[in-house]
């Protein structure tokens, strides 16, 4: 995500937008948690302390972190990430290693289209946006998400590894700090190239044995697999209007494509679920969901979009009036091989 905490704070506070945001940083021994980009042209970053960040950016505003506020998005985040793969390995609030290689077969398209799409979901769901690199392995992927923030997306195919690494400072790579560089530079190696041409003996003598690992990073690679496999515990379709809809027939309509697609994807991997959930959210992005356990399990669109559209309707039963900006159809509660007594649907 881009400047995590400082854009939660932008979207939720609309006369902040445009202006340079540190989160922390406001007493005299603060430091800066996080800073918007308008924020890092004044040259004020992260982990800052708060009196040096005044200096440099004088008309800044400083806003206290809110971190369970930043978890609660960070949720919703993750939740669009869960829709790609069973395989997310988070970082921190605000940054995942997400493997879309089942992603590529079963949605189709190529992986620069799934980030594309991954983007898109973010911003229309969240009102954030994310960068996103991708590659064949976690070290090239993320050097990859941090090259064109914010809002970038960048593709390194297998056979361009080289031609983009190269230039790049040795600083990119991971596990090169402030020291490491500096004994890289007195060496003459500045880039990433140059590391990867420096003789194996003269970097053995530099760093004993982590010269092996910095090698291999030099030349991208990195065995290493994304988390660990995770039973899927919901599945979701959302969509987003470019304006506020406030009539019910037209969202009983949405939720009916919703409904199938949901159900098509239970059925695509043998699954049926027990629960139906619906995600409505304001404009102003305060977000409500309804759920309601069905007492046995189903992969029928049918029973699915009537739950939905009776959580629907007791919800806007109690409002005399309603925007909705999203509105989501999900299930959950899922099993490959419930009992046969427990199916709601013969023949689903």
């Amino acid at each position: 995500m881009d400047a995590f905490y400082a854009s939660v704070e932008q979207r939720d506070r609309p006369e902040l937008r445009g202006r340079p945001v540190m989160v922390g940083g406001g007493s005299s021994r603060g430091v800066v948690a996080a800073a918007s980009y308008e924020a890092r042209q004044y040259g004020v970053r992260s982990a800052m302390p708060g009196a040096r960040a005044r200096r440099l950016c004088p008309s800044g505003v400083f806003v206290s972190a809110r971190f369970d506020r930043y978890r609660e998005v960070s949720r919703e985040v993750f939740e669009i990430f869960a829709r790609f793969s069973d395989r997310v390995e988070g970082l921190s609030l605000d940054e995942a290693f997400i493997d879309v290689s089942e992603a590529v077969i079963e949605q189709g398209g190529s992986p620069s289209e799934i980030g594309a799409r991954l983007k898109r979901l973010v911003a229309e769901q969240t009102g954030l946006t994310a960068s996103v690199g991708i590659a064949h392995n976690k070290l090239l992927a993320k050097i990859a998400s941090d090259y064109d923030k914010p809002d970038g997306l960048i593709h390194i195919p297998p056979d361009r590894v080289k031609q983009f690494l190269d230039p790049l400072p040795v600083r990119r790579l991971w596990g090169i700090g402030p020291r490491t560089e500096q004994r890289l530079h007195d060496i003459g190696a500045f880039t990433i190239g140059q590391l990867r041409r420096t003789p194996p003996d003269l970097l053995r003598q530099l760093f004993g044995d982590h010269a092996m690992a910095l090698i291999e990073r030099a030349t991208g690679i990195d065995e290493r697999e994304v988390g660990s496999r995770r039973p899927r515990r919901s599945v979701s379709q959302e969509t987003t209007f470019r304006d506020d809809r406030h009539d019910i027939a037209e969202l009983v309509d949405v939720m009916t494509g919703q409904a199938a697609q949901v159900a098509g994807r239970l059925a695509s991997r043998g699954w049926y679920a027990r629960t139906v959930t619906i995600k409505l959210r304001s404009s102003g992005f305060s977000t409500i969901t309804r759920s309601r356990s069905l007492g046995g399990y189903t992969r029928s669109p049918d029973r699915i979009l009537s739950v939905a559209r009776e959580l629907l309707e007791d919800w806007a039963g109690w409002r005399r009036q309603f925007a909705v900006r999203l509105i989501g159809v999900g299930v959950s509660g899922l099993s490959e091989h419930p009992d046969e007594s427990e199916l709601l649907d013969s023949g689903r």
